[in-house]
């Protein structure tokens, strides 16, 4: 079976003719990940169940009500809610939690009959850009096993790459889609805000937090994105399906704009702006018009970010006590129980995370760091509204270089914290964006992958499917 090169419309065309059964391809998967999740540690668990729902779905394809998810290989973040399975958020406050509910994309999947094959490994609570964070050990990157994956959805990103699954889903805070998959070789989308139901989903930061799915190809990840997306009562910030996805203006070509500006960023290798140099040349040659834009406001999104997001986890990570669930330990009274509680169970970059949130969060200092952060944030998204009134789509590399070496920056918040130095706007404004494959540099004798950005404006996702695809030369 050529894992390699499979799609999920392949997958689904091959089980529909009896050429293999969901059983097959989910065995195939398990061998793959037998052999290599021992060194990479993409995956926190396998579920026992596995096999169990390959044979729910051969039965859909006997039946004839086989969808096109049907019998498909996704895994799931661990911060993803499948009930009746283990969701740990990477985090030993968590270990052994089990999902009393499904989430609403696990939900989705279920309904269409994927196979949810296990669950991948993160950065604790989704706090970090490069996997290292997680209190399970460290995921590897399948190009270079002494190199990152990126993070924090490192081990969904690296189980695509390394044909362990399918699809997988991640989620984005602040690039944690894109970022891994830039590092990995693999498409991640970031959906508009809303989008897709937080229903389920562990939370970190709630205005920014977006389940987004990974795949080898644009069109796997437009077949995942639409069976999630759609509004749902469970969470009020859902949006309906936006009703222009077929719209007219998609068959013109898009005119693309290039913050030329925002890419004289520190630390921006040279080998990153000449792969963008050459990703412009052929988006030109395929007939698109290349416009220089300005984002004046964009250089202030990292530094916006890291109050917004802070505060929203002190907020949400409050409820991990150790009273109803997780992780408990016994004190000399309930507030020695918390922080001892909480002292044990959270890592060293979540610990930060909730101290620099609380703080920005106290009297005295709300108003100079959370609310001038808001302000800053309507100031970002007003840049993005005039510069959509000019182009259709803005490109941008995904990351200011390939993966790093495991160890280089986790030391240095700051380092690690300007990983989101591209990715980070599209979540401060909520806009949705993809990475996408765009070559590979090589870096110690190893081919490392590189990816570029494209943003679109609110719920037009479709703008990003067309130019992805015209641009890796899919059907």
């Amino acid at each position: 079976m050529d894992l390699k090169g499979l799609t999920i419309q392949k997958a689904h065309d091959a089980m529909k003719a009896g050429e293999y059964s969901s059983v097959d391809l989910v065995n195939e998967y398990k061998k793959v990940y037998e052999e290599k999740n021992g060194e990479l540690n993409a995956y926190l668990e396998w579920f026992d169940d596995a096999e169990e729902q390959a044979k729910e779905a051969d039965k859909k394809f006997a039946d004839g009500t086989a969808e096109l998810m049907t019998g498909i290989p996704v895994a799931i973040k661990d911060n993803i809610l499948f009930k009746g399975h283990k969701a740990s958020a990477a985090s030993k406050i968590l270990e052994n939690y089990t999902a009393t509910y499904n989430s609403n994309v696990v939900k989705k999947l279920k309904e269409a009959g994927a196979v949810i094959l296990g669950r991948t490994n993160m950065d604790e609570f989704a706090m970090g850009s490069s996997t290292e964070n997680s209190a399970y050990g460290v995921t590897k990157n399948p190009h270079d096993l002494e190199r990152v994956p990126g993070g924090s959805s490192g081990g969904s990103a690296a189980a695509v790459a390394a044909d362990m699954a399918l699809v997988t889903l991640g989620s984005d805070t602040g690039g944690s889609v894109r970022q891994p998959s830039a590092f990995c070789g693999v498409v991640g989308l970031k959906p508009t805000y809303g989008s897709v139901s937080r229903s389920g989903l562990i939370a970190m930061g709630s205005s920014l937090d977006i389940v987004g799915p990974i795949g080898k190809s644009v069109s796997d990840v437009e077949v995942v994105f639409d069976l999630v997306k759609g509004q749902d009562k469970m969470d009020s910030t859902s949006l309906p399906n936006a009703a222009n996805e077929a719209n007219e203006a998609n068959e013109a070509k898009s005119v693309i704009g290039v913050p030329r500006h925002f890419l004289e960023t520190d630390g921006i290798g040279e080998d990153v702006l000449s792969n963008l140099d050459d990703v412009v040349s052929k988006l030109e040659s395929l007939g698109y018009k290349i416009e220089d834009i300005e984002l004046p406001s964009a250089k202030y999104s990292i530094p916006s970010y890291y109050v917004v997001m802070p505060a929203e986890a002190s907020a949400n990570l409050a409820r991990f006590d150790g009273v109803k669930y997780g992780l408990h330990k016994d004190g000399e009274n309930l507030i020695d129980d918390y922080f001892k509680t909480r002292g044990k169970g959270f890592g060293t970059e979540v610990k930060r995370r909730i101290l620099l949130g609380t703080y920005v969060l106290s009297a005295g200092y709300y108003d100079a760091y959370y609310n001038k952060a808001i302000a800053v944030r309507d100031l970002i998204r007003e840049d993005y509204r005039k510069a959509f009134e000019d182009v259709d789509v803005i490109l941008t590399p995904t990351t200011a270089g390939p993966a790093f070496k495991i160890g280089e920056k986790v030391n240095d918040p700051v380092a690690m914290y300007l990983e989101d130095v591209f990715t980070g706007p599209a979540n401060m404004t909520g806009l949705p964006a993809i990475s996408v494959p765009s070559g590979v540099v090589s870096v110690d004798g190893k081919d490392l992958p590189l990816g570029i950005q494209l943003i679109a404006p609110h719920q037009r996702e479709d703008l990003l499917f067309k130019v992805g695809k015209e641009f890796l030369g899919e059907e």
